[in-house]
């Protein structure tokens, strides 16, 4: 079996496609990139092996629960484990973009899209990986700063609920459901919620990341550290460009956390700001 093995999620493009390009220059081991569709990710491994740069490709749709276990298969079989996780598959609804566009999808599916992409299917890539995570892993979850723009906007009931200190992960899911059931239902301001699914959506990847760490320290295995973090306004399709940041800028952050040196005290279950712990999201 190989050496260390790397994988970024949602990669080839924008932000994970530069924390692809930074891990290769860094890592000691194999990187891959990977994107639901294999034309783009070959293209995308094709242009960074243009730059000298050797990347390896796999399929991986996170919302195909099916892809994940087929990735985890070959990890298994191919490693043995996995050293190095970054979660930065995501989506926005464009009715939240910067500049916002007409979509006649009704607003509770665009909430129910954005928060399965990004928590659930980021969750069940955790389930599903987590497993293989060998001593000294390092584990970052691409949020957002827009987090804290829910954090303002949801009830105290709400804040008192998701931030009770011993909340876990099946409680979490069940008031993103309930998020998603009252958005359907166009109750969702008059329940505590915001009217922004990606906001919330990354509120609540930065809380699952917190119940993670707990979590992994609990179960004995070395040295894991699990952190989230905001990779700053960059300008990708996403935002449609109008980010202040270039995408290798962005990475910056998320591969400072994939990176941290074996048996680091902090950061651990943090939110990471230009690779300093933030806690603003939250306050």
């Amino acid at each position: 079996m190989s050496s260390k093995v790397a994988v970024v999620t949602g990669s080839n493009k924008g932000v994970g496609f530069a924390i692809v390009r930074a891990l290769c220059k860094q890592f000691p081991g194999d990187v891959y990139l990977t994107s639901r569709d294999d034309s783009r990710g070959q293209a995308a491994v094709q242009a960074l092996e243009k730059e000298g740069l050797h990347p390896k490709y796999h399929q991986l749709d996170i919302n195909d629960h099916s892809s994940i276990v087929t990735l985890r298969d070959f990890l298994q079989t191919t490693y043995g484990g996995l050293d190095v996780l970054v979660n930065n598959a995501a989506i926005a609804c464009k009715r939240e973009l910067p500049e916002p566009e007409p979509d006649d999808t009704p607003f509770g599916e665009q909430i129910e899209m954005t928060c399965k992409t990004n928590y659930f299917a980021t969750l069940d890539v955790c389930d599903v990986l987590f497993p293989l995570l060998r001593p000294h892993a390092r584990v970052c979850n691409v949020s957002s700063g827009a987090c804290k723009m829910a954090f303002d906007k949801i009830s105290q009931a709400l804040k008192d609920k998701l931030f009770q200190p011993d909340i876990e992960i099946s409680e979490l899911s069940d008031t993103v459901k309930a998020f998603v059931k009252a958005a359907k239902n166009n109750t969702h301001l008059e329940e505590g919620f915001t009217d922004r699914g990606y906001d919330f959506s990354k509120l609540c990847l930065n809380i699952m990341t917190e119940i993670h760490q707990k979590e992994m320290d609990k179960t004995g295995k070395i040295d894991v550290i699990i952190n989230s973090c905001s990779p700053g306004y960059v300008a990708t399709d996403m935002v449609r460009n109008k980010g202040d940041l270039t995408i290798d800028e962005g990475a910056v952050t998320p591969t400072y956390i994939a990176l941290l040196p074996p048996n680091v005290k902090e950061p651990r279950g943090k939110f990471l700001r230009n690779k300093k712990v933030a806690n603003e999201w939250k306050q």
